[in-house]
């Protein structure tokens, strides 16, 4: 594939590359800077890649845009959406709005379930939801049109017909998430993208719109609209295991691991997926990203210290044409460059 062959031709390389220069004096060991520098230039290959983001140790070391795009500029993040409603759902219950992932669906929205609901609806939990084990027929998709045509798109996704059991296989589903989406609404009065710049702030998750249902629901598994900088903020929040940089907790304790466990697997990439995260190895780390339809990715490796986000055409499909698996393949190399720069740094322990 075009994506692919242009992989195996780019210099990659990155590390601290946009790094201030009052700070280089602290990098005794050598680093491939010709390299380095190339990587930002790489991303030009990708005929629809907007923006690149790239933290190291908490630091942003590469902010750049590509084809006249400002590296700060809001896009629709699409699916990586659905990463952004289950932080959201976390810092609810570290408020105690929700009381935890067992909480019964029905219960958090009396009323909104159909009264010829079939068995296995009223098991219905948020953590099923999260980890898109519903067991709800698909609203993704072919499914996806009829859905968000409905008059009240909860209501719909509640009366999709129950084609598993709660808890059982993985069926990625948009509906999902809006639910979640909804109980937020439900139990606060706030909407969901007020409360995710009310409640993630002060990690410097800022979402700048949100497109709602007919009942004003943010729609809470597509369509929200950030900067790159803040989808790279929310990757930090779950890299600090929902801390802030100064140490204040806006997720509950043990959130990202319960998060980033895997309770399902795509049945197109064999991907695992957890609580709004799919679950995958890059260059031999374990790595957690978020994915939106595009390329709209959000990249975190936890033993690198690395967080990455791409932003990309939001118009162009990424999945079936293998762009998303280029990113992925752009993302390992990346990896395995940081890999090899953390261990040559590693000299600067035993400098005198």
């Amino acid at each position: 594939m075009p994506y692919l062959r242009r992989l195996r031709v780019l210099s990659l390389a990155m590390a601290l590359v946009l790094v201030p220069a009052g700070m280089a004096s602290a990098m005794d060991c050598p680093l491939p800077i010709d390299d380095l520098q190339a990587v930002a230039q790489s991303g030009n290959q990708f005929d629809t890649l907007r923006t690149l983001h790239v933290a190291v140790d908490g630091e942003p070391v590469i902010a750049r845009g590509f084809r006249g795009v400002s590296p700060s500029a809001a896009t629709n993040v699409k699916s990586a959406s659905k990463t952004l409603i289950a932080a959201v759902v976390g810092a609810a219950i570290e408020r105690g709005v929700i009381s935890d992932v067992e909480e019964r669906v029905v219960a958090a929205l009396p009323g909104a379930a159909p009264a010829t609901a079939e068995s296995g609806l009223e098991r219905l939990t948020i953590g099923h939801l999260l980890s898109m084990q519903a067991g709800l027929a698909r609203t993704s998709g072919q499914y996806y049109g009829a859905w968000v045509a409905s008059d009240n798109w909860v209501e719909a996704a509640l009366a999709r017909p129950m084609e598993g059991e709660p808890g059982g296989r993985m069926r990625y589903s948009t509906g999902n998430s809006h639910l979640l989406s909804a109980i937020l609404q439900r139990k606060t009065g706030v909407a969901s993208y007020a409360l995710a710049n009310r409640w993630l702030e002060p990690a410097g998750v800022q979402v700048t719109d949100w497109m709602t249902d007919p009942q004003g629901i943010a729609f809470g598994g597509n369509q929200a609209a950030m900067r790159p900088s803040a989808l790279l903020a929310l990757g930090e929040l779950y890299r600090r295991d929902g801390l802030t940089a100064d140490g204040q907790r806006l997720l509950p304790e043990g959130w990202v691991a319960e998060s980033w466990q895997i309770r399902g697997r795509s049945r197109w990439t064999n991907d695992g997926y957890g609580y709004g995260w799919f679950i995958r190895d890059f260059a031999g780390y374990p790595g957690y990203y978020g994915w939106g339809y595009g390329g709209q990715m959000l990249y975190v490796i936890p033993d690198l210290a690395m967080t990455v986000v791409m932003t990309s055409d939001a118009n162009q499909p990424s999945g079936r044409t293998g762009y998303r698996d280029a990113l992925h393949g752009f993302t390992s190399e990346l990896v395995a460059l940081v890999a090899k720069i953390t261990k040559r740094r590693a000299c600067l322990s035993s400098s005198p």
